[in-house]
């Protein structure tokens, strides 16, 4: 037997408990040290991130639960979009557009005095189409004219009406009427510098 051993076993009883107690509170603080507190760290970090991971959970949920009213919102504003660019023509439509107008007024009885385009006035995305307008015949024909542009499909404002030279003729009131006529059309991406104002043309 170890010599050792033998003295502890020679020793009082008091001491021998005292011993091992010792040696007990030195093997728990040991494993309290080298097992417990890195478990219990370990199990602190798990639970941060399985809190982080159940509220990017949630917050997918709440993503997912709304995706039928944001694809429906989506849509709508699709449609928006596309009623909106159909009121505002390109380039291309514009000339058709003032082709239109003047037939308007020629059906309405007028004669046009003046059908002269202005230089666009550029905005943020659109840009401004103003035409100077000068126009001879009945008041009835001239309520007409204005009543048909505001039919139209495209957006047209009519502005500055100023009548003049206003006579009977043939028991009919007649009247010149000059107005500036504005439509709108969207500007291309070319025409839009990166800062978004509008190249000078």
């Amino acid at each position: 037997m170890d010599p050792n051993v033998e003295k502890i076993l020679k020793l009082p009883t008091k001491q021998k408990i005292l011993i091992l107690a010792l040696v007990s509170i030195i093997e728990a603080s040991a494993l309290v040290w080298f097992l417990y507190l890195p478990k219990v760290k370990e199990l602190s970090g798990l639970n941060a991130q399985l809190a982080t991971l159940q509220s990017e959970i949630n917050e997918k949920n709440r993503i997912a639960n709304n995706l039928p009213k944001l694809k429906f919102e989506y849509e709508q504003l699709n449609r928006e979009l596309a009623l909106a660019l159909t009121e505002l023509p390109n380039s291309k439509e514009i000339p058709s557009l003032l082709t239109s107008i003047t037939t308007l007024g020629k059906n309405a009885g007028l004669d046009f005095l003046t059908f002269r385009p202005k230089g666009e006035v550029p905005k943020d995305f659109y840009a401004d189409v103003p035409v100077d307008i000068l126009v001879s015949g009945s008041y009835f024909s001239v309520a007409n004219f204005f009543a048909a542009v505001a039919s139209l499909p495209r957006i047209v404002n009519i502005t500055n009406v100023t009548f003049s030279d206003i006579k009977s003729v043939n028991n009919r009131m007649m009247t010149k009427v000059t107005c500036l006529a504005t439509t709108f059309r969207f500007l291309d991406k070319k025409e839009i510098k990166d800062d978004k104002k509008i190249v000078p043309k």
